[in-house]
């Protein structure tokens, strides 16, 4: 089993956790990093651009930061109330295989949702998970010399109205959802707490991680937990 430490950051804007996991995985390529890491964050609101977006698919940028990325995909919400991951690793313990990687962290999710007892499925010809027709989770990546960085976004408890802003994902007529709406739940630190734990044990089944929990603490600021990882 492969180690996987754990980073939970909470809410950092996007621009420093962009640098963060780039950092991150320079850091990994060089060999100054020892072992993955999944960073587990939220942003305030902001769009993102992936290599394959499209500038009709951004409808309305008024009053939010917009970014341009290396990531694969079209344009993507994230917002407070959305687990976002970035994992942080060398696919050269896993597979060299960007497909296996895509559906790897596609099964993570999938397993996570079934945690949660939501059921949860691919959608042929797209990436990312979905649950009873709508769209719950998103996936863009990047990889250098088989070192991943940015991942995916799933909506926990996000204000689903921010993606009239955009074609998420370029995706005309999709319905986005989230584990409240799908819960039936209002948003609850536990419910927070209980999707982050489903994520972790999701990554441990699907990438047969062991999972290290970072020693900084789960419950450290993003400042404390940036500033001992740079």
């Amino acid at each position: 089993m492969k180690p996987l430490e754990i980073i939970e950051a909470g809410l950092v804007p996007y621009s420093e956790a962009l640098e963060w996991q780039r950092q991150l995985a320079d850091d990994r390529i060089t060999g100054q990093l020892a072992h993955d890491i999944l960073l587990l964050l939220e942003h305030p609101p902001v769009v993102t651009l992936g290599r394959n977006s499209h500038a009709a698919h951004l409808l309305r940028s008024s009053g939010i930061d917009v970014f341009e990325v290396e990531r694969g995909g079209d344009v993507t919400y994230h917002g407070p109330g959305q687990l976002v991951g970035y994992p942080i690793l060398d696919l050269s313990g896993y597979k060299q295989d960007l497909h296996w990687y895509l559906r790897t962290l596609e099964q993570a999710l999938i397993d996570a949702l079934g945690v949660l007892d939501i059921p949860a499925e691919r959608n042929a010809g797209f990436t990312g998970v979905w649950t009873r027709g709508r769209k719950i989770a998103s996936i863009g990546i990047h990889v250098k010399q088989w070192v991943t960085w940015h991942g995916f976004a799933l909506n926990v408890s996000t204000d689903l109205a921010h993606f009239d802003r955009i074609v998420p994902c370029g995706i005309e007529g999709v319905v986005m959802t989230s584990v409240e709406r799908e819960r039936g739940a209002g948003r609850s630190e536990p419910l927070w707490r209980e999707s982050v734990g489903a994520v972790v044990a999701g990554f441990q089944k699907a990438f047969g991680a062991s999972i290290i929990p970072s020693p900084e603490g789960a419950a450290l600021a993003h400042g404390s937990t940036r500033s001992a990882r740079l």
